[in-house]
């Protein structure tokens, strides 16, 4: 018959954690990412260095593509960096507004 649910493929080495280790960890990852981004907003806004794929170097305070360009490996860093991508174009003028989660 059909499958009762979904097929999970994990690495042997994942492992489930939970609690308030985690709980702090995330909220970690989020203030880290919140932090990359505050110091590009207002009459201060600093530039961010990026180096990209072939190596060049990029000088940017848009919050939206400093997102764009960084890779984490945090769980909850992603998720939050993947919403600020999924945000409606229309919307894109204030990305780093929207990014910070204070």
């Amino acid at each position: 018959g059909p499958s009762s649910g979904p097929i999970l493929v994990l690495s042997q080495s994942t492992k489930r954690e939970n609690g308030k280790k985690v709980q702090l960890e995330n909220i970690n990852a989020g203030k880290t990412i919140a932090d990359v981004i505050r110091t590009c907003l207002g009459p201060r806004s600093m530039l961010k260095m990026l180096m990209d794929p072939m190596g060049g170097i990029v000088m940017t305070n848009d919050g939206n593509a400093i997102l764009r360009e960084i890779t984490v490996q945090h769980p909850a860093a992603k998720t939050m960096i993947e919403v600020s991508r999924t945000q409606p174009q229309q919307q894109q003028q204030q990305p780093t507004e929207e990014s910070m989660m204070d």
